[in-house]
């Protein structure tokens, strides 16, 4: 099979992963364990999601902020890269945000992938304050702060003035160590705008959840490939990633058990048109699958069982070197 990098979700409580750790100093050691055994275990990357309270359900368990977190572990970590999928540009300015990602970026000495999104978790945005506009404004905003942070990225004062963003001679020193800046992941599955814009501002797509249609990749990167054609940029240069739910069931493991904290009410049948439930053969066929359909960078995400560092290693021992 062709090579494929491989990242990985830290637990980080949004997906229900750290209630069964009662001390909050625990759970947020755990999550360094996690990060410090993927960077031992040859892992590309590690990820965590932008939320501040978890889903799909808002519930009293612990979420932790994705962006101290990033920095934290950053510091945690020495060859993995780190990075957040993705981050809701409605809930931060967009020139703080370049601010701080140049900030994580030199801390990682060049290890920060930096991805963002228009938002979509309306309750979330509700509930901390945050007006939820139409998605055609959220997009508005996403294009506008992609503009302000290649701005910010690159510019001595960076100056803009948008629908939604102004800023005049805004100072980003020091510059990012990554050169021209670090990759920009896209997330969302959008063909009139949000691929379009990965396409124009962007490093990497993201998007996931249909493994019962293979057909439905290719087509969102022959999406993509369009929206390159246009501008007149190389379609190969950017990145072709999927975050894949993925769950490990080795002997002896009850795959209804295993998954029903994830399933969020959805039936095993259900479940595994967007998830893969299985053995590591399964797992690898399913992988080989995606990248048949052209991903070239898979993200693994809701691992039950992930804060226990033996199910990490079985992946990295019986599911990664089928792609190295």
């Amino acid at each position: 099979m062709p090579a494929v990098r491989f990242g990985l979700f830290v637990p980080q409580g949004w997906i229900l992963d750290l209630v069964d750790i009662e001390d909050p100093v625990e759970q947020f050691e755990t999550m360094v364990r996690v990060a410090r055994a993927a960077d031992r275990l040859g892992f590309d990357s590690i990820w965590l999601f932008d939320h501040f309270h978890t889903y799909h359900r808002p519930v009293l368990e612990t979420t932790f902020e994705a962006w101290t977190s990033t920095a934290a572990l950053a510091r945690e970590t020495s060859r993995i890269r780190v990075g957040q999928m993705v981050t809701c540009a409605g809930y931060r300015n967009p020139a703080l945000l370049a601010k701080m990602a140049t900030t994580v970026d030199v801390m990682s000495a060049g290890r920060l992938d930096f991805g963002i999104g228009a938002g979509w978790y309306e309750h979330e945005y509700r509930a901390y304050g945050f007006p939820f506009p139409p998605v055609a404004e959220r997009l508005q905003l996403l294009e506008e702060s992609l503009q302000v942070i290649h701005a910010m990225w690159s510019e001595p004062y960076a100056t803009f003035a948008g629908a939604h963003v102004r800023i005049d001679g805004a100072i980003n020193e020091p510059k990012p160590v990554q050169q021209p800046h670090p990759p920009v992941w896209v997330g969302g599955a959008g063909e009139k705008v949000t691929l379009r814009l990965a396409a124009r501002y962007g490093d990497a797509t993201n998007f996931g959840g249909h493994l019962d249609d293979m057909g439905w990749y290719r087509h969102k990167f022959d999406v993509v490939r369009a929206h390159c054609e246009a501008i007149g940029r190389d379609p190969d240069t950017i990145v072709r990633s999927s975050d894949v739910e993925t769950t490990l069931v080795r002997p002896g493991d009850d795959p209804e058990a295993l998954t029903e904290r994830y399933r969020r009410g959805q039936s095993l049948a259900e479940y595994r048109t967007h998830a893969v439930v299985g053995g590591p053969q399964e797992i690898v066929d399913t992988y080989g699958r995606l990248i048949d359909a052209g991903v070239d960078y898979i993200v693994i995400s809701d691992v039950p069982g992930l804060a226990r560092l033996d199910v990490l290693e079985a992946l990295a021992a019986d599911v990664l070197p089928a792609f190295r």
